[in-house]
């Protein structure tokens, strides 16, 4: 027998791109996925990546019922680049600041590496709460040296770029060799064909020469400003990191007694690329008691 009543099919928006503007003035790109109207969902990246890391996750996540919204950091992606190149930790925060503030609700962060040190340091100096909640993805406010040098080893290991998608996603394997061969094809987001042929990272290399080396020298600000987050947090990290540890991880987690913390035991510092699936399951999770 077939029902009465008819069934009602909710068709969600295709992901979308606009633009912010940013701390100066700066244009910023930020990719909309799921309705308009739903709570939102910031996402940051981490240091050389760009919005096209939360794909999958931004993906689901809207057709779960949330409004995502994934940035592209300055010198990242599709936003502008500093003409100067003279980027600064704090105008990274303050873009994160001001796009969050555009909501009508206070936004929930998810924050990988880099993303999530913002999100740290934008909350725990604010006076008021910028973020409903926080997901920190593999990061802490002090970190294992060793690990994030072999990330800024690999950023910086090719200058001159690739003369395919193939090479570079050759060179992706030799630097992940735990993860399984993906279509080339896959890395075009996150690179960029140059005039010359050659295929580059797509960020400002002079982040290399400016963020990076400021880096340390913000853990003392970083862990003072966590000690003041009151607001839920989630802590994913992965079993596999090289950046994180158990000291680093036992520690935030006693500066930060509201924190929660899940390991995910065969992802390494990449948590949302080496186990995408766990790691949307995870955040899913989280995310049910704010819906």
């Amino acid at each position: 027998m077939e029902s009465s009543a008819a069934s009602v099919v909710t068709e969600i928006p295709a992901p979308r791109l606009r633009r912010y503007a940013g701390c100066g003035g700066l244009a910023l790109a930020v990719e909309h996925y799921g309705p308009e109207d739903a709570p939102a969902l910031l996402f940051a990246h981490g240091f050389g990546q760009n919005r096209h890391a939360w794909r999958s996750t931004a993906t689901q996540l809207g057709d779960e019922g949330w409004h995502g919204l994934a940035i592209d950091g300055r010198g990242h992606g599709d936003s502008d680049w500093v003409a100067a190149g003279d980027y600064e930790f704090d105008h990274f925060a303050e873009d994160l600041a001001a796009i969050a503030r555009t909501r009508d609700e206070l936004p929930i962060l998810i924050g990988a590496s880099m993303g999530g040190l913002l999100g740290l340091l934008i909350e725990g100096e604010s006076p008021s709460p910028v973020f409903r909640a926080m997901v920190l993805v593999d990061v802490t406010p002090r970190w294992e040296t060793e690990g994030v040098g072999r990330i800024l080893d690999f950023m910086a290991a090719h200058p001159q770029g690739f003369d395919s998608l193939q090479h570079a996603a050759d060179e992706v394997a030799r630097y992940l060799p735990h993860r399984e061969r993906k279509d080339p094809e896959r890395l075009r987001s996150q690179l960029r064909e140059h005039a010359d042929g050659r295929w580059r990272w797509h960020w400002d290399p002079r982040l290399l020469g400016r963020v990076a080396q400021q880096a340390e020298g913000y853990i003392p600000r970083l862990q003072a400003a966590a000690r003041r987050v009151r607001i839920p947090l989630l802590l994913l990290s992965g079993g596999r990191s090289d950046v994180v540890s158990a000291h680093t991880i036992d520690e935030f987690l006693h500066a930060v007694p509201q924190a929660e913390h899940i390991c995910i035991e065969d992802a390494t510092h990449m948590v949302v690329g080496d186990r995408n699936d766990v790691f949307t399951r995870e955040i899913s999770r989280f995310l049910k008691r704010f819906a």
